[in-house]
């Protein structure tokens, strides 16, 4: 091998030490998936597809906080696991890295060094190999006085192709800081990831159950009729007005967190499966949703629910807005 020539190598994580991938990374391609990550996100994970195999590109994935785009990501390696991918990126991996571990230095061979600049060299060397940054913003922006070193260090292999990248952030901090860095943001292709309508919502609470049900041990009770009908009651009680300023988030995760309550809620009454009861108590608890909004949707539910409950014997209470405000909330 000549001096200059650089040693292409495809290694397994956890068989280096002194990896800052196998220290601070994750290889997504080896999770365990119950389902599908990214639910009716197919269109988004195209785009993913084909700018990844676009060269010298890389994709930067932009959304509002809770809407899925680190699903998305999670759902390509989902694919690539399953060999659902065009051949050109069969036997990838995906190795997430949060933007807080590329901060600061090492040593690397008795000298010291930056984190991400090691890691830069490192990905050099490995084959297959696409890099996820979360929060990217965090290593472009956030100062007064221009981008970071961080982003000018990454720059340079973005630019060669030695590195492939997945980038996600927030559309604020899409334009507070990437915007102002046009060369950095010359190496990626933008992705919008849009809200999810409800209809949409509702098949990606389906879809997660069984991964739910793993995590909690418990059922989700009833068959897919039902189950379907009060997923639809959870996803219209956190549409986008009824949600609670700065912890709204979007469509799928603020509806998601009303399910796992429910399940929560159920695991509290050792309980086997999640019934009507459990999902109406997790509406009415949610802190994600206003009082008002709470109460009207507990008596939309009771009515939706009234013939099914009197044949289960089920009796839902009526709330009251008193029943479900806080000091906070009354203040």
């Amino acid at each position: 091998m000549e001096k200059n020539e650089i040693e292409i190598i495809d290694v397994e994580l956890n068989s280096n030490p002194n990896s800052i991938v196998e220290m601070y990374g994750e290889d997504l391609t080896k999770r365990k998936y119950l389902v599908n990550p990214a639910i009716a996100r197919e269109d988004e994970i195209k785009k993913l597809v084909v700018i990844l195999l676009t060269p010298e590109k890389s994709a930067l994935l932009v959304g509002k906080p809770g809407i899925g785009k680190t699903a998305i990501v999670e759902g390509l390696a989902y694919l690539i696991q399953r060999g659902e991918v065009p051949n050109a990126l069969k036997g990838y991996r995906i190795i997430k890295m949060n933007s807080t571990s590329l901060c600061g230095k090492m040593m690397v061979n008795g000298k010291e060094q930056m984190i991400i600049s090691a890691l830069v060299d490192e990905l050099k060397t490995m084959s297959k190999t696409i890099l996820f940054i979360d929060e990217i913003h965090t290593l472009i922006g956030g100062r007064s006085d221009g981008p970071m070193d961080l982003a000018n260090i990454l720059k340079p292999g973005l630019d060669r192709g030695d590195v492939n990248a997945i980038g996600a952030t927030t559309t604020i901090e899409y334009e507070t800081y990437v915007i102002r860095d046009r060369a950095f943001l010359r190496r990626f292709e933008k992705i919008d990831v849009v809200e999810p309508d409800e209809a949409t919502t509702v098949k990606i609470l389906m879809g997660s159950i069984p991964k739910i049900e793993a995590q909690t041990g418990i059922k989700f009770k009833y068959n897919n009729y039902v189950q379907n009908m009060l997923l639809e009651s959870i996803v219209s009680a956190t549409s986008e007005f009824k949600r609670v300023y700065g912890l709204s988030a979007m469509y799928p995760d603020v509806a998601l967190s009303v399910l796992t309550q429910a399940f929560s809620l159920a695991l509290f009454e050792n309980k086997s499966e999640v019934d009507v009861i459990d999902v109406y108590n997790a509406i009415k608890t949610s802190k994600r949703i206003y009082p008002d909004s709470i109460v009207k949707e507990l008596e939309a539910f009771r009515e939706k629910f009234k013939k099914f409950c009197a044949e289960e014997n089920i009796v839902l209470p009526i709330v009251t807005l008193e029943e479900v405000q806080t000091p906070e909330d009354i203040i």
